[in-house]
């Protein structure tokens, strides 16, 4: 018999289908994270490659722990909202300087300016490790052991609507200084990263930049 006929003499039948596999995105760019004396933590995403193409967004929370999102797109909102969770979500033009020792971000009611520093111990440790190798969702069953006994945070879990996330970081840089005005609001001097309640990870207490790739599973 015709492995794909029914049986019975009628038109070939499709094999049975398993289910589908989920598409891994690749964003490649940026991640800084910091505190503020105010008690707000702000998260920004620099994305100068990316499935939705280049953008920068903005995660906040505020110390009474009111989380919001500022992002440039419908298209880039509604992915990052999807992944993350938020209270608020602006749509608000993105715009971000980032220079090799400044860093300039203007999105909507947001201005903030972070210097960056030197890479510490841990920072020389991740340089080491070939590019191609520190980028593989694989390579964060290795990473996330040392991540969460070394800073508290990790690098592989689940994220909103049900994705899979993996942070595959790369270089490692400590912030100096900083200075954020928020809805004409001065946030205060640069200080330790409390937990934020985004997604699955937080930051690391000390506040840093990262180059990573992150590489998000969606169905």
């Amino acid at each position: 018999m015709d492995p794909l006929r029914d049986g019975r003499g009628g038109a070939p039948t499709a094999p049975a289908r398993g289910p589908r596999r989920p598409a891994r995105l690749r964003f490649d760019g940026w991640i800084a994270g910091l505190g503020t004396a105010s008690g707000t933590r702000l998260v920004v995403g620099h994305w100068p490659a990316s499935p939705l193409g280049p953008f920068t967004d903005v995660m906040v929370e505020r110390a009474d722990g009111d989380r919001l999102l500022l992002a440039p797109t419908e298209s880039t909102a509604g992915f990052v909202a999807g992944t993350y969770a938020f209270d608020r979500v602006l749509i608000a033009p993105v715009r971000v300087d980032p220079g090799p020792v400044d860093w300039r971000v203007a999105a909507g009611p947001l201005d903030l300016h972070f210097t960056v520093g030197r890479r510490n111990a841990l920072g020389h440790l991740l340089r080491a490790v070939p590019a191609p190798i520190a980028a593989r969702p694989a390579w964060t069953a290795v990473t996330d052991p040392l991540a969460r006994l070394l800073l508290g945070v990790r690098t592989r879990g689940t994220a909103g609507r049900g994705r899979r996330e993996w942070y595959g970081v790369r270089v490692l840089h400590l912030l100096t200084t900083a200075t954020a005005v928020l809805e004409d609001r001065e946030l205060g001097p640069l200080a330790p990263v409390t937990p934020v309640r985004f997604g699955f990870g937080s930051t690391p207490r000390t506040p840093c930049l990262v180059r990573v790739t992150t590489t998000v599973a969606v169905r």
